[in-house]
């Protein structure tokens, strides 16, 4: 299954290690000086030229990448939680 994050990007829910919400993950600057680094190091994709509301990081072709998304983090967890909901 595969989880959309956005514009046209879609990840393999397989893939996704977490999702978090940019708002109070800026509260903390390892959190700050992390998505930095990984900008700098070419790990981030921007999805949109909105504000991201969240960030998501997968691990596609065996290697880190960070989406940043203007979906909510709430909104995605709820989409992966459905696409996985068994009755």
């Amino acid at each position: 299954m595969f989880l959309h994050l956005g514009e046209n990007i879609v990840v393999p829910i397989k893939d996704i290690i977490g999702i978090f919400d940019v708002e109070n993950s800026m509260y903390s600057s390892d959190t700050i000086q992390f998505l930095r680094m990984a900008e700098e190091d070419g790990f981030v994709q921007r999805i949109t030229k909105d504000k991201p509301k969240s960030f998501i990081i997968a691990e596609v072709d065996k290697k880190s990448k960070i989406y940043l998304s203007p979906i909510s983090s709430s909104t995605l967890t709820k989409r992966s939680e459905t696409l996985y909901y068994e009755p």
